[in-house]
């Protein structure tokens, strides 16, 4: 596959006239152009000797344009990924060239890493897309939003650089819907409300997150409600308005009534027989690539949670 060529003269591209003075740095101009790249990955590209300007090579991203400039970006073909590709069950629910929806199951890391270098996701999805375009210039998908290992449900990959973007300003701009089930030990204060309490890597537990004192940690805010009250459990929606980690098991704990099955922020021992946390990441709402009118998909609770909540129905 050879390179791909993108030329740009920036007296046109810029609106500049002769003898104006007034230039702008290469990597703001080439990211003005490019949305489907973000601005490291192009000053990546400048540095790495992509980019020439008037036909002489430019490694400075912060460069000064003139007017009249030309411009020339050249893209190479993505490298191979250095992760292996692992063929694994793959419930797939949505897929298109630009991206791939999976209803991921409990137990399954997202992304390899210490501790977790096989048997993830995201080598799953490279062994069923071997041809995927890859982000940030290697073959592999991209991790828009991530779930924990133990929750299940609904998560979404990108397949190129144009897509991650894209999905990526989705999330970031708060325009996603995402809806989870939670069990929860005892009862939240009110059937339904809104939690709004920061988010930070706990000080004493590095491995662990910790609502923090106000002035502390990054924004984090929850709606909840009440869908079925039992003797001592409760099962929630929740939907977060922002993405931070552990987000809903932090903020269900700040209430009082922490996910059942959760050892970190929860009960060491659960209060029902289950072999994970009862969370399950239920609908996903999104405005997709190159379409105007959003998309809902939705990912069936677990035959394991469904039989939590028959026991509970029955009384048990």
């Amino acid at each position: 596959m050879s390179d791909r060529v993108i030329s740009f003269h920036y007296e046109e591209e810029n609106g500049s006239l002769p003898g104006d003075d007034k230039g702008e740095r290469l990597d703001i101009f080439l990211t003005a152009r490019l949305p489907e790249f973000s601005r490291s990955r192009l000053q990546g590209l400048i540095k790495d000797g992509f980019v020439t300007l008037d036909g002489a090579l430019v490694t400075k991203a912060s460069r000064i344009l003139e007017a009249g400039a030309r411009i020339e970006l050249r893209i190479p073909p993505p490298q191979p990924s250095r992760l292996v590709g692992e063929h694994l069950p793959l419930d797939i629910l949505f897929e298109n060239e630009d991206l791939i929806v999976i209803d991921k199951p409990a137990g399954m890391v997202v992304h390899p890493s210490p501790g977790h270098d096989s048997g993830t996701l995201v080598q799953a999805v490279l062994a069923h897309a071997p041809d995927i375009e890859g982000i940030g210039g290697e073959e592999r998908p991209g991790v828009v939003h991530r779930l924990d290992k133990d929750t299940s449900g609904l998560i979404l990959l990108a397949k190129n650089e144009r897509a991650h973007r894209w999905l990526q300003d989705q999330f970031r701009l708060r325009e996603v819907e995402k809806i989870y089930l939670a069990l929860v030990d005892g009862a939240p204060p009110t059937p339904a409300g809104r939690v709004e309490a920061a988010i930070g890597r706990d000080p004493a537990h590095r491995k662990k997150m910790s609502v923090m004192p106000p002035g502390k940690g990054r924004e984090a805010v929850s709606e909840y409600r009440t869908l079925e009250s039992f003797k001592a459990h409760t099962l929630l929606e929740v939907h977060p308005l922002t993405g931070r980690t552990h987000q809903i098991r932090l903020h269900v704990a700040f209430l009082g009534c922490p996910i059942v099955g959760d050892k970190v922020y929860g009960r060491k021992k659960p209060t029902l027989e289950i072999e994970r946390h009862f969370l399950h990441a239920q609908r996903l709402k999104i405005v997709l690539p190159n379409e105007e009118q959003p998309r809902t998909f939705e990912a069936p609770l677990p035959e394991g949670l469904e039989g939590v909540l028959r026991l509970l129905r029955n009384g048990l």
